[in-house]
């Protein structure tokens, strides 16, 4: 008789269930994994509006901390009962993408009719952890140990969010003394202050408007919050900068809105890193833009995975420097983890990001 697992299951367009699979049958290069901690990215909720395409049936879910259950033949250096982490993105270390130096690209290029998010495979074209067990392909290349001095939650970022946000400020090209602004501050966008100030920003601007994000952020570095709802973030912006612009804007949410304004507060010669999941087409305006003559750049992340680094974001949370154990600001069984999405797709109660515990 096949055993099974309850898993977090897409069943179309504003349905995610909680139901009953087959726990996945281990390859030689894969690890089994059951899941200890895992929670609901901005992203899920994307899929389970319909806003991004994933097939029926599958399990959801990209943020994976747990505990090896099975290792494939073909899998050394770990052991079975080894407490791990995978990042969202799953190289398999040997594709073009990984050996021309852009591993997160590591995926299956054009389905459903537009070209697929690069290397996320968890939760988008195979089974992800919002579940009782995981199967972890190249785990050679993925997993990652966890010290015994951290807990669950303090790498839980480290997956997806820590990576993404940190990303936002690496891609940016940020400088000792760079001013930084954060469109949305959000989990990622939280990170991406982090990320901002570990690079050498010294001014760092967000914009959001609800009280518990503004508090999180200033921990975390930002130096000046533009609420949106009481001010223009352009004009504040630019008044902030005395004129000059922001060297680099990261746009943390998605949306035609931000990102025009995070590309026209750019100085001349900024860049405008963007992180944000976008539902529909975005247009470039020809001011905003200097008609293309600005010097500007526009640079898109995926979250970057593999083990080392997974390794060097829980160096960095050891390290004492980010503490990014605030933004888990709620906790769910996997039996609730219905209830959890009606929560966090809502927004409600100042919700962040969940821990969903099998």
């Amino acid at each position: 008789m096949t055993a099974k697992m309850k898993a977090a299951i897409f069943v179309e367009p504003g349905r995610i269930v909680l139901d009953e699979k087959p726990i996945p049958d281990v390859g030689p290069q894969d690890a089994l994994i059951r899941i200890t901690t895992t929670t609901i990215c901005g992203t899920d909720v994307h899929i389970l509006k319909g806003e991004y395409p994933v097939a029926r049936g599958l399990t959801i879910g990209h943020e994976p901390v747990g505990i090896i259950e099975k290792l494939g033949s073909g899998v050394t250096g770990f052991q079975e009962g080894q407490r791990v982490i995978a990042g969202a993105i799953t190289p398999s270390g040997h594709s073009f993408a990984c050996l021309c130096g852009c591993s997160s690209q590591d995926g299956p290029g054009t389905r459903h009719g537009f070209k697929a998010m690069g290397g996320w495979k968890f939760g988008n074209t195979i089974d992800g952890t919002q579940a009782e067990y995981v199967l972890v392909p190249d785990a050679l290349v993925n997993l990652s140990p966890v010290p015994d001095h951290l807990t669950d939650e303090q790498v839980l970022m480290c997956p997806d969010i820590m990576s993404t946000g940190f990303s936002g400020a690496e891609s940016g090209g940020v400088r000792i003394g760079d001013t930084v602004v954060v469109f949305a501050l959000g989990p990622i966008g939280l990170c991406a202050v982090a990320g901002a100030k570990l690079m050498g920003a010294t001014t760092i601007i967000g914009v959001d408007t609800v009280p518990k994000r503004i508090e999180i952020a200033r921990a975390l570095g930002a130096t000046h919050v533009v609420d949106f709802k009481t001010h223009d973030p352009v004009e504040e912006i630019m008044r902030l900068t005395d004129g000059r612009g922001a060297d680099v804007s990261i746009e943390a949410l998605g949306t035609q809105k931000t990102f025009e304004a995070a590309l026209r507060v750019l100085r001349p010669g900024g860049t405008l890193s963007s992180l944000g999941v976008y539902s529909s087409d975005l247009t470039i305006p020809l001011g905003a833009f200097s008609a293309g003559l600005g010097d500007n750049r526009i640079v898109t992340t995926l979250c970057p995975g593999g083990k080392d680094r997974m390794r060097r974001l829980m160096e960095v949370v050891a390290s004492g420097r980010v503490d990014l154990k605030p933004l888990v600001t709620h906790q769910f069984k996997l039996d609730d983890i219905e209830a959890a999405y009606d929560l966090f797709a809502h927004q409600r109660d100042g919700v962040l990001k969940v821990a969903i515990k099998p």
